[in-house]
């Protein structure tokens, strides 16, 4: 039964003093005595027995015979415990932590994995295609987040240098400009070659969105990614100029 708080738990380890040996009798010690026997002495790992062997009084140690500066000789303080509520260090294993005891808030920052690389990019102005059954490569010029430059606006490449899985997603939208029937796709290019595509038709004055997405594997290196759209017959402008109807976005996935 406690009156008050109940204290914490401490734990003890006696204070140690190593010694730079050499041929005297006399030493001094980091913390006083009151007399030998507060003291454990030790030289070359045998243990020296007290008012016999040495002396003690205060911080002065005296030894019965002379070391020699090749000897060991340590003292362990056993009037001096020293305490503390903290565990000592390499302690605490798995097994005394409480299962969803440690919350995000007691990790440091970058310990957990995330989903960066990622970015979200658009097409701002209409793409003009000027032949049928033609693969388009679509530069999104815009981009609304990059959080590792990722994605470059000139190129219309997103080459994440962190290897991993990525979920990635490309709309396109094209303009109700179709003249017949036509069929149409938004692709996903991984190193310049189609990886995933998805395609739909459809009839005159009408103007699809198409979205294509998948899981690509990058090496964090050189493998790249590209939007395009493939039409077959008519040649129906892409609408870049209509909110985010036109974009391209991905995140890396947390494995």
């Amino acid at each position: 039964m406690y009156l008050g708080n109940q204290p914490a738990l401490s734990y003890t380890s006696f204070a140690k003093q190593d010694f730079t040996t050499s041929a005297t009798t006399s030493y001094t010690l980091d913390n006083p005595v009151t007399n030998e026997n507060e003291l454990a002495l030790f030289i070359n790992f045998v243990r020296q027995e007290a008012g016999t062997a040495y002396t003690a009084s205060g911080v002065n140690l005296t030894l019965s015979s002379a070391t020699s500066a090749s000897d060991d000789m340590y003292a362990i303080f056993l009037g001096k415990a020293i305490q503390t509520v903290n565990p000592p260090n390499g302690s605490v294993g798995t097994a005394q932590i409480a299962d969803l005891a440690v919350t995000s808030g007691k990790l440091a920052s970058g310990v957990l994995p995330t989903n960066t690389p990622n970015f979200f990019v658009r097409r701002t102005s209409n793409i003009s295609i000027s032949s049928n059954n033609v693969s388009t490569k679509i530069t999104f010029d815009t981009e609304d987040y990059d959080t590792d430059n990722a994605y470059d606006t000139s190129t219309g490449k997103f080459t994440p240098q962190v290897a991993g899985k990525y979920f990635i997603i490309v709309q396109v939208r094209f303009a109700d400009t179709a003249s017949s029937t036509d069929i149409a796709t938004a692709n996903i290019y991984k190193n310049g070659s189609n990886l995933i595509g998805q395609g739909v038709g459809f009839d005159s004055d009408y103007a699809p969105y198409i979205q294509t997405s998948g899981i690509v594997e990058m090496n964090g290196s050189t493998d790249y990614i590209e939007g395009y759209s493939y039409q077959r017959l008519s040649q129906i402008d892409i609408t870049g100029n209509s909110g985010n109807a036109t974009f391209m976005t991905g995140y890396k996935i947390i494995e």
